[in-house]
């Protein structure tokens, strides 16, 4: 039997992370929807675009990212491109027209730029270096989880209080969504950190093979 071209693996990796981006924007929009009420409305730019777009391409660099092999220069840059690309649910909101100058004049949009950073610093403490840097984006996206999920009762008033069913099923589906996006946006960076560690073992495996070399070299002198 033949194996699988890896052309043919990264395409269908990249099929399933497309998909599952999809299904986790769609479920975003869901809680959007929910805190906003009858205020909200879907629309062929603003959803399509703005939202569900995003999560395909992201999903699609993180399905991707399973098997770039880290080990090779120009694999450990595509990988740096798909840790950034949780950066496409900020960046594609603001490409839509007169978002960015509501964002900078009102913030509004903030959540968009809120939900990436937190996705990217929630992946960098799960397999970034060094230790501290890990310890600060734990510490970030906890608290970007909590302020996600106390904006449910904060934005849908007492329809979505947490003493409600209604309000608690946003609210654990927002808190949900966070750690999700946080699990994918991990996997670039362990990846990285498998293959850093690699090379660790390897140099230290070739340190104790050079030093009987050496002390059989002095006791021949």
């Amino acid at each position: 039997m033949s194996a699988v071209p890896v052309t043919s693996r990264i395409g269908v990796r990249i099929a399933i992370g497309a998909i599952c981006g999809l299904a986790w924007s769609a479920s975003l929009r869901s809680y959007m929807a929910e805190i906003s009420g009858s205020a909200t409305g879907v629309n062929w730019v603003g959803t399509f675009i703005g939202i569900l777009l995003p999560g395909v391409v992201a999903g699609a660099a993180l399905g991707a990212a399973t098997i770039i092999d880290a080990h090779e220069r120009r694999g450990r840059i595509a990988l740096g491109w798909c840790a950034a690309a949780v950066l496409a649910f900020a960046v594609f909101p603001m490409l839509l027209p007169g978002q960015l100058w509501l964002f900078v004049t009102t913030g509004l949009g903030g959540g968009a730029v809120g939900v990436a950073l937190g996705g990217l610093a929630g992946g960098y403490a799960a397999g970034g270096r060094p230790t501290w840097g890990r310890i600060v984006c734990g510490l970030l996206a906890i608290v970007l989880i909590a302020g996600v999920v106390a904006s449910v009762p904060l934005v849908g008033g007492a329809r979505l209080a947490v003493t409600t069913p209604r309000g608690a099923w946003v609210m654990l589906l927002a808190g949900s969504l966070m750690i999700v996006l946080m699990i994918g946006a991990a996997i670039p960076f362990r990846r990285l950190d498998a293959a850093r560690g690699d090379a660790d073992a390897g140099s230290r495996g070739s340190a104790r093979a050079d030093q009987p070399s050496a002390a059989s070299h002095s006791a021949n002198v």
